[in-house]
Parts: C-alpha cells; structure tokens; sequence
C-alpha cells in the first residue's frame, strides 16, 4: 500500500475505532482523574490523530495532478451486487476531509473544558458522526456513499434529543423524519444508476458522462438522488428542520451540522449528479438555480424579521437561517454547470464551514456567559454589549459576522463572486437572460445578508459601557484554541483563494470536461 492510501484508510477508520473504543470502561493509557476526563481525553486524542492523518494526507497528495482521484483502495466487499470497498481522494473531496477533521478536533477540545452530561455516550456519538462524514467524502461506490450518508442520522438525533435545549425533542424528530424520507428517494435514484449502468463505481460512471443511460433514467435520478441531497443542503423549501435543530443542538453538534454535514448534499450533487447524469442535471439546472436564489433571499428576510427589536429572535436561529442563503450561493453556483460556478460552489462550502461554525462557536460562548442567546434578551436584560463588557469575544464575533456578508479579503467573499460570475455566462445551452435574472437577485441577497449581519452586531455588541452588576469573562484560554485556526483559515483563504482554487479547479475541469470557465 502506498502512503496516502494508508493515510486516507486512517482518517476514515479512525473515529469509527475510536466511537467503539470510548464505550470501553478505560481505554488503554488514557486514565485520568476521573473516567469523564479519560473519555474527554481519549475524544481529543482520536481526532487530533484523525487530523494529523488529514493534513499528512495533504502533505502526500500530489498536487500536480489534484484532477486525479489518489489514496484508491479497491476490494470486492459484496461480489454478488458488485459492492466494493473503493475508497479515493481528489482535490473535491481533500479540502472537506481536512475541514471536517479539523472541526471535529476543534468540537472535542471545546468538550473537553465544557464537559457535558455522560461524556461517554457523547464522546463516542460525535465520533460517529466524524466518521460518517469523512467517509461520504472518501467512498466511491454509489452503495457506500448512500451507507456513509445514512451513518450521521443516529448520532446527530441523540446529540440534539439528549445533549440539546428547549424543544430538543420535536426539532430531533423533524431532523430525522425530513433526512430519512428524502435519503428514501436518493437510494431509489442510486439504484436506478447502478443498475441501468451496471456498476455502482462513481469513478466508471463518472468516466461515462452519462453514456449507458438514456435521457429518461437521468431524468429520474437527478430528481430522486436531488431531491434526498436537497434536503441536507438544505434547499429551500425543504429547510424547515434546520432552524429547529441548530436552536436546538448543543454548540459542538451546531458546529459539526453547519460546518460539515451540509456540505454533504452539494458535495453530492457535483461527485454524482454532475459527471453521472449531465443531461439530467441540464433539464433541472434552470429550476435549482431558482430554487437557489429564492433560498437566498428567503434565509434573508427571515434573519432581518428575527434582529428587530422586539421580534423574539434567536442567535442561533438567526445563523441557522443564514445558512440557507449561503447554501443558495453553493447551489447557484453548482446550477450554471460551469467551471466557474462549480469552483465557487465548492469554495463557498469551506467558507461557509469555516466562518459559520465559528459562529456557532461564539453563539455558544455567548451563551455561556449570559444564560441565553435570545436576542432582546441580550440587548435589554442581560445587556450583552459585548464590545464594553467583553472586547475579544465582541470583536471576534464583529470580524465573523463581516466574513460572513462576504467581505473582500475574507473567505466568504470568493465562492459568492465565481457563483455570480458563473450565473453571468452559464453552460451553452441555459439561458442567460434567465440566469442574468438570478444574478441580480443573488446580488440583493448580498445587500440584504450585509444588513441583517450588522443589524445583529449593533444589537449584540454594541451598547452602554456599563456599570454591570455581574463582569463578564473574556475569551479562555479553551477558546482561543478552538477559535484561532478558524479565523487564521479564513484569513488565508480570503487572501489565497488559489491555495483552494488550484486545487478543485483540475478536479471539475475532469468532472466537467469541455464546460466553459
């Protein structure tokens, strides 16, 4: 075996080993004080190896040819159905392994300080859910991809119902009840693939470019394996159980939901429906784009009717909502079919991971020191005027909310322009004057994220100095290293967008051969 297969091997079995190994009574040479602290150590140890492997695994990789799928491991696991255990990175898939291992790292250094209720169980739950998602991002078989997707359910449904705040029980339900029935429809659109192509492999179909399946069957999966990713993304209309489960979630489980599992339903579009099915996704592409800009300004509109004074909004709700309208600009950008747009999809979905689940993170913060993230409590009770009463942990919040809205210089800023640059000259074939059409409302929904971000600032960090009865702590020291590489990252990827760009650029130019930039 060469190195990288053994690296990419490691990352995908490493919290799958370690979520069984935490359900130990002492797991060898992590005791601590107390069996809490061992387990909460023993969660930091997994990931931060897990992250280790993903940036050795970046070290490896050759980036002279990130177009070609590297790391393959290909063994027959059920022959009778042609299921094989095929496992391969490409520069698509190697910018959201890094991301999720290192947000996973992040997430149990977090724990480890805030140490919630039976962090055995919850140890070995978000494991799980690491493993899950790496392996949707490693696995080439249509089967185990729809295996990897399904893995993630069951452990953020306990990390909501169990670990999560008010209405935990119905916003798990929802979380399940919409992923489950809309993963029902995707299996029948993988199936339908693998069976009219004769093989579940997505690199062979991919290499096919449609060949083998007539315009009927991409039709339908396209629309089946859309509709079941569409629900992750979340797509609007189909976003309903996103506001409940991240108001919801603890902070960890907001973060890993908004910074990685989301980005398992556009990374699904582009390594299945893109390359697999191309005329299906010719048919649809108008109709998402307008599902997509539809999303963007309704995520947008929702967010300023929660910051007014005296609508009862949530922090959480409010970036929650906010997700669907950058998760619009990802679909745009997949929509024009383009090179372009593609890229821009793609860089949007680390963006968005880096940026949002520092959000997340901060919203937690907040939450711990004041009791609450509703935002008229904030400003008339607690008096949160975070710029006087904690500086840091307000500017911290100021500089995430600008990256955000998507200011030059800062990572939101680049997937949001080539989405909208793709919209403007979209694949031969879809009208432009339909897509110039998307582009100038995409464009409004930049200046509406732009006003309810800063709206939310003035009313959370800005205020009367004080005195306060009761001071408040800055950012600990636990915080600074579960914020910091967030923040560097978004810094380096607003100002080298190429450090991303170059990497899944040949990579679509492979999956979209002979697109227009």
């Amino acid at each position: 075996m060469t190195t990288a297969q053994l690296l990419l091997i490691a990352v995908v079995t490493l919290p799958l080993l370690g979520s069984a190994a935490a359900l130990l009574p002492a797991p060898p040479g992590l005791r601590g004080s107390s069996p809490e602290q061992a387990v909460l150590r023993h969660g930091v140890t997994v990931t931060g190896a897990v992250l280790a492997a993903a940036i050795a695994l970046l070290a490896v990789f050759d980036h002279d040819e990130p177009g070609r799928m590297q790391g393959t491991t290909d063994i027959a696991w059920i022959p009778a159905l042609g299921i094989r255990l095929h496992l391969g990175v490409d520069g698509i898939s190697l910018p959201l392994i890094a991301l999720t291992a290192l947000l996973g790292f992040l997430c149990a250094v977090y724990t480890y300080v805030v140490r919630p209720a039976n962090a055995t169980a919850y140890t070995a739950l978000v494991l799980l859910l690491e493993a899950g998602t790496l392996a949707t991002f490693a696995v080439l078989d249509l089967v185990l991809f729809f295996l990897a997707f399904e893995m993630v359910l069951i452990p953020m449904y306990f990390l909501i119902a169990r670990w999560g705040g008010e209405e935990r029980g119905p916003a798990a339900w929802k979380f399940v009840l919409y992923t489950v029935t809309g993963s029902v429809v995707m299996l029948l659109g993988l199936l339908l693939i693998g069976l009219q192509g004769g093989t579940f492999d997505m690199v062979a179909l991919a290499e096919a470019q449609g060949a083998g399946l007539t315009h009927t069957t991409q039709l339908l999966a396209v629309l089946a394996i859309g509709l079941g990713l569409a629900v992750k993304t979340p797509m609007w209309p189909l976003h309903s159980w996103l506001p409940d489960a991240h108001t919801a979630a603890p902070t960890t489980g907001s973060v890993l939901l908004a910074g990685v599992l989301l980005k398992m339903g556009t990374y699904g579009l582009v390594r299945i429906a893109l390359p697999i099915a191309p005329d299906g996704m010719r048919t649809f592409a108008p109709y998402l784009a307008a599902f997509a800009v539809t999303g963007i300004i309704y995520g947008s509109l929702a967010c300023l009717a929660l910051v007014r004074q005296g609508a009862g909004g949530d922090l959480k709700r409010l970036i929650a909502y906010s997700s669907v309208g950058h998760m619009g600009f990802v679909l745009l950008g997949i929509s024009t079919l383009t090179a372009t747009g593609v890229n821009g999809a793609l860089f949007a979905n680390v963006a968005h991971g880096l940026v949002t689940g520092l959000l997340f993170f901060l919203a937690g913060a907040v939450k711990d020191r004041l009791g609450t993230t509703d935002l008229d409590t904030l400003t008339r009770t607690a008096g949160a005027a975070l710029y006087g009463r904690t500086p840091r942990l307000g500017g911290l919040l100021a500089f995430a909310a600008i990256a955000s809205l998507g200011l030059p210089g800062l990572a939101g800023f680049w997937g949001e322009l080539l989405a909208m640059l793709g919209a403007f000259h979209p694949a031969d074939g879809l009208s432009r004057p339909a897509y110039l059409t998307y582009l100038a409302v995409a464009g409004l929904g930049t200046l509406l994220t732009a006003a309810y971000l800063l709206l939310m600032v003035r009313r959370v960090c800005m205020g009367p100095a004080g005195p306060y009865e009761e001071p408040l702590a800055d950012l600990r020291r636990h915080e600074y290293a579960a914020f910091t590489p967030l923040v560097v990252l978004t810094l380096v990827a607003g100002l080298w967008p190429a450090v991303l760009l170059n990497l899944t650029d040949p990579a679509v130019q492979h999956l979209l051969p002979g697109v227009a930039r």
